[in-house]
């Protein structure tokens, strides 16, 4: 595993809220990742909100790539009619992490159950960088970000820029 120690990775985070509810105010989950990833000392460069559009998620994704080398987009990755985040952000990628989608709903079947097959988490690259598409719940959204992209973050993007 020493592997992964090797060199300094500098991250540059995006956070982006798919909903069309909340504000700045009230987005709880937005606010818990850019906590989380300030207290492992990764900046968010980026941050907002877009509506549960394809064309606005594209969007706002491209902008945070011009930012950030790990753009982290919370909610509308469920199966409600109005969820596109996978829609919006699968054809995007380069090279999909299968793993992250998995891992992700195992360790949230030890906190929900079964119904963690509701989620569709999403990990993969673009251009060299991250992207993680997650749960709008403070609680999925807290999981993810703590215990599966900090601890991976440095070496997925040493192996993605290669």
């Amino acid at each position: 595993m020493h592997h992964r120690d090797q060199g300094d990775i500098s991250v540059a985070a995006s956070v982006i809220t798919v909903s069309t509810t909340r504000t700045e105010k009230t987005d709880v989950s937005g606010e818990t990742i850019k906590n989380l990833l300030r207290e492992a000392g990764i900046p968010v460069v980026h941050y907002a909100i877009c509506p549960d559009r394809v064309i606005a998620i594209r969007s706002e994704i491209h902008r945070a790539l011009s930012e950030a080398n790990c753009i982290i987009i919370t909610g509308g990755t469920g199966l409600t009619h109005d969820d596109c985040t996978i829609e919006a952000v699968a054809p995007l990628l380069d090279k999909k992490m299968d793993g992250f989608g998995e891992l992700f709903r195992l360790k949230s079947y030890e906190e929900v159950g079964t119904a963690a097959i509701l989620s569709r988490a999403l990990g993969g690259t673009i251009d060299g960088r991250a992207v993680f598409c997650i749960p709008g719940s403070v609680k999925g959204a807290a999981l993810a970000v703590s215990e599966i992209i900090i601890p991976e973050i440095r070496h997925i993007l040493r192996h993605a820029g290669r």
